[in-house]
């Protein structure tokens, strides 16, 4: 998932635990075959075949640097994977590429404590440092000099100034790492400043009041021109390396080029072609890890829920997606949109979307479909799906809570297409919050996934209950839609539509376990 979100209105719920009977099917006689209804598909769907796929990509990204990023062999051997179990399920399966930016790093950042207590810092968004937008690249060892700093910090935020005024550099030493504190000017002016007193690179750190100690914010340059590597740090990591004599190793390798990406699209040989129901998970990580969380875990749900629906023959045409680039701003699926017919376009009937489905320290987020949490709706239709997600987790007696269309997932060129959507995320790196702990469990004060965007996204970063429960979700809406679509679908006729969505919202989900 990529960019990050502020948390809104919470809208959680404790839903009561009542059974409810399954939701109305048509066209689902048993003759079918084994997995043609909503009970008998969910069932099939198991959370130890789901975590299967989820090792399979682990060992992906084992063999590959640690990463499934777009643009890399990891991401590739990902794609393959997903194809090859789609086309001996019997799917057509198209690769589509599509030419993309790559903006990473050629050899992983370093950043070492090498005096005193020699300490290695993590990079990466909950990690203790990043390199700042448009730093360029650079090795340098040398001895930490601290600017003007405020420590301990001062009680409101901007009480440093700390490289805003050349006259801070008053006595650096030419040659020495300027380690400055974030505050009153922008990056530049003192990143500036460093490059003019000599500084051989720049360290800036977070300044250290609540809500400004952690990495978390993207810091920027904010255009080319600088001459010397420049990283942000946490407040620790700054409080640390601004002990007198501390000397680092510092290493940012930046990499900017044109690569070719795929999106891999697997659609049912049965069903109505003027209505498609659309699933679809981004398949990439980030550079920074092998991405089981984020998304392999919606990736594998979607997988695997694709896999058993294969033996079924739906009334409506199914369509699964896997997206690439999505961790460089949605690009596999704004793709895909863009390449559509106004025709094609108006085939899907709705798109469901799934990225990060079992986040250690989740919570049951679904999509704010008809607006009433977060004020921003989906198109219409995208009401009735959240009303079903919702049925789903009410009859299994567990608590769900609303998740905004923030339009940071590959959900958004859908809506923005005027596509029904919907779907569900179990949170990243926003802090679980006390009634949220009290409602789901978890702990309260640390983020929903404490390794998001982080080279600790690996298999054991998974919640299998949330991921178990998740996939069941999925199973349940695809066959659902797969043979009652009028509800929502943009393929029939307006009038039908308007009718028949009212009827639909307000069927009753199915409480399989």
């Amino acid at each position: 998932m990529r960019s990050r979100l502020r948390r809104g209105m919470l809208g959680a719920i404790t839903a009561v635990a009542v059974t409810l009977s399954p939701l109305a099917l048509s066209g689902t006689a048993s003759a079918h075959s084994n997995n043609n209804s909503v009970r008998k598909l969910v069932k099939a769907v198991s959370g130890k075949n789901v975590k299967k796929h989820l090792q399979a990509f682990q060992a992906i990204a084992d063999h590959n640097g640690g990463t499934r990023v777009s643009g890399t062999p990891g991401f590739d051997a990902s794609r393959d994977y997903v194809a090859r179990k789609l086309r001996a399920a019997g799917y057509d399966v198209t690769i589509q590429p599509f030419e993309f930016t790559f903006d990473g790093y050629k050899t992983p950042p370093v950043l070492k404590r090498t005096s005193s207590a020699p300490k290695t810092y993590t990079y990466g968004f909950f990690g203790d440092y990043v390199a700042m937008a448009e730093s360029p690249s650079g090795a340098v060892s040398g001895t930490v000099q601290g600017v003007d700093l405020v420590l301990p910090p001062g009680p409101a935020a901007n009480s440093s100034s700390s490289g805003c005024e050349a006259s801070d550099f008053a006595g650096f030493v030419a040659g020495n790492v300027a380690l400055m504190q974030r505050g009153t000017c922008n990056f530049r002016v003192k990143v500036d400043n460093a490059i003019a007193a000599g500084a051989s690179a720049a360290i800036v750190f977070n300044e250290g009041q609540p809500g400004r100690t952690e990495v978390d914010l993207n810091p920027t340059l904010g255009g080319p021109g600088v001459t010397i590597p420049s990283f942000f740090t946490s407040f620790e990591a700054g409080q640390e390396l601004a002990a007198a004599g501390t000397a680092v190793t510092m290493n940012w390798d930046p990499i900017v080029e044109t690569r070719t990406t795929y999106n891999v699209i697997a659609q049912s040989k049965k069903g109505n072609r003027d209505n498609v129901v659309m699933l679809g998970a981004h398949l990439d990580s980030v550079q920074e890890g092998p991405g089981i969380n984020d998304n392999g875990s919606g990736s594998a749900g979607t997988l695997e829920v694709a896999l058993q629906f294969a033996k079924t023959k739906p009334k409506n045409q199914m369509r699964f997606a896997f997206w690439g680039a999505e961790e460089f701003g949605l690009l596999g699926s704004e793709h895909y949109v863009a390449s559509l017919t106004a025709e094609e376009r108006a085939k899907i009937a709705l798109y469901l979307n799934f990225d990060m489905i079992a986040s250690p320290n989740h919570t049951f987020g679904i999509y704010d479909g008809d607006g009433d949490a977060f004020g921003t709706a989906g198109p219409p239709g995208s009401d009735a799906i959240e009303e079903d997600f919702e049925k789903f987790f009410a009859g299994r007696g567990l608590p769900f809570t609303a998740t905004a269309f923030t339009g940071r997932s590959d959900y958004g060129p859908f809506i923005a297409a005027g596509i029904p959507a919907g779907g569900l995320f179990t949170g990243a790196e926003v802090l679980k919050t006390e009634q949220e702990a009290q409602i789901f469990g978890g702990t309260a004060g640390i983020p929903l996934d404490p390794c998001y965007h982080s080279a600790c996204d690996t298999i054991a970063n998974i919640n299998d209950k949330a991921l178990d429960v998740n996939s069941d979700a999925i199973a349940t809406l695809a066959a659902t839609y797969a043979f009652d679509i009028g509800t929502i679908g943009a393929g029939a006729p307006a009038a039908a539509k308007s009718a028949a969505r009212t009827a639909h919202a307000h069927k009753p989900a199915d409480s399989m376990s």
